[in-house]
């Protein structure tokens, strides 16, 4: 077989690249993309470059903001002490859509995984502690995933608030295990938000 063109194979390997794209997948991707017309392509390779551009991280919350702090960080009617920690910024917008959520919002770019190299120090987990012992938090609520990395994560942040005065809940009912919040439809999030459990009372 042939080798692909330069400019082919890069798009191919960049493809590759993306979370959960192998081999194969990215070479469908690149096909369909480049058979696409040329204005259609272009769009898409414009609405990257603005996303990229226009695009930063959160100051307070390490979410996504248009530069400087993000709406939602800087809206006077959400409650600041009462915190919602995810594990990326996508699950922002997803439980944003439960519409039962007042608070704001922590985001930590990911999840301990000593498998792929990812300890604590990787995440925004220092940021965080910063913010619980300005005592700025009244409530953190965990909504890392109920996978075996995101209750790894959570225990970890479990741990690291024992001395704090926090309250400590994790999402619950409605949850099955190894759901991940990315992917859960509002009705069950506003559920788990609800019956949320209470994990770690404050220090006295």
């Amino acid at each position: 077989m042939a080798d692909y063109p330069r400019p082919l194979a890069r798009l191919v390997r960049e493809f590759s690249r993306l979370p959960g794209v192998g081999p194969r997948s990215a070479e469908r991707l690149a096909f369909h993309l480049l058979s696409r017309s040329k204005a259609k392509a272009t769009s898409l390779a414009a609405a990257l470059d603005e996303a990229i551009a226009a695009l930063d991280t959160c100051p307070d919350c390490q979410g996504l903001s248009l530069g400087g702090v993000c709406e939602i960080c800087s809206d006077p009617a959400r409650d600041p002490q009462l915190v919602c920690v995810v594990e990326e910024a996508r699950e922002v917008f997803t439980l944003e859509q439960s519409k039962v959520f007042s608070g704001r919002y922590h985001v930590l770019g990911g999840v301990i995984s000593p498998l792929e190299g990812i300890g604590p120090d990787e995440l925004a987990i220092d940021s965080l502690m910063t913010r619980i012992e300005s005592g700025a938090v009244r409530e953190l609520i965990l909504a890392t995933d109920l996978d075996p990395e995101g209750e790894a994560t959570a225990a970890y942040l479990l741990q690291r608030c024992v001395s704090s005065p926090v309250i400590v809940s994790r999402l619950a009912m409605g949850l099955p295990s190894g759901a991940q919040i990315g992917y859960s439809d509002p009705t069950t999030l506003a559920g788990a938000f609800t019956s949320r459990r209470l994990v770690r009372s404050p220090a006295r």
